[in-house]
């Protein structure tokens, strides 16, 4: 039930940037079917589903306090705007810090340190290089580069042919 209140709070932050909202969707529906192929445990889906649903959160103040959306801004802003957005929902302490570090990192390729991690970034990957209509070159490299898991790589495959 967090997942469906957390969505809530993340379509009403955001407001009419339906944009934004449409990309989080996305993002989240990959890692919920990436991280249930791979067979996370309950703990890790449900932070996995959770970072997904809030992970560009920060992107909002980031434009506003940098005039950018560049990660490094809403690895920045995120976890602490994530903080006031999710402080009511009854989740364990430790499912909330996993979330924060996620959000705090999800640009940061080096710091992937779990497979809830792994999964988030190839969900992003999968909807951004779509939106951001990336060059069929670039798509393989981000394959080989960043995508470990067996769903994330039949995903990748299947929908840009590489």
């Amino acid at each position: 039930m967090e997942v469906n209140e957390i969505q809530k709070l993340m379509i009403s932050y955001f407001g009419k940037d339906v944009r934004r909202i449409n990309h989080a969707l996305k993002v989240y529906c990959f890692a919920k079917s990436i991280g249930e192929s791979e067979k996370l445990d309950s703990e890790k889906q449900k932070i996995l589903e959770i970072s997904a649903i809030l992970h560009d959160i920060g992107i909002k103040i980031s434009e506003e306090k940098y005039n950018s959306s560049a990660g490094k801004y809403q690895e920045l802003e995120g976890p602490d705007v994530a903080k006031k957005l999710i402080k009511d929902i009854d989740l364990p302490k430790k499912i909330k810090e996993r979330v924060y570090y996620l959000i705090g990192n999800h640009h940061s390729y080096d710091k992937i340190d779990g497979l809830d991690f792994q999964i988030l970034v190839e969900a992003d990957f999968l909807v951004n290089i779509y939106e951001d209509n990336m060059s069929p070159e670039a798509v393989a490299t981000v394959k080989k580069k960043y995508f470990e898991t067996k769903t994330g790589r039949e995903y990748i495959s299947s929908l840009y042919g590489v």
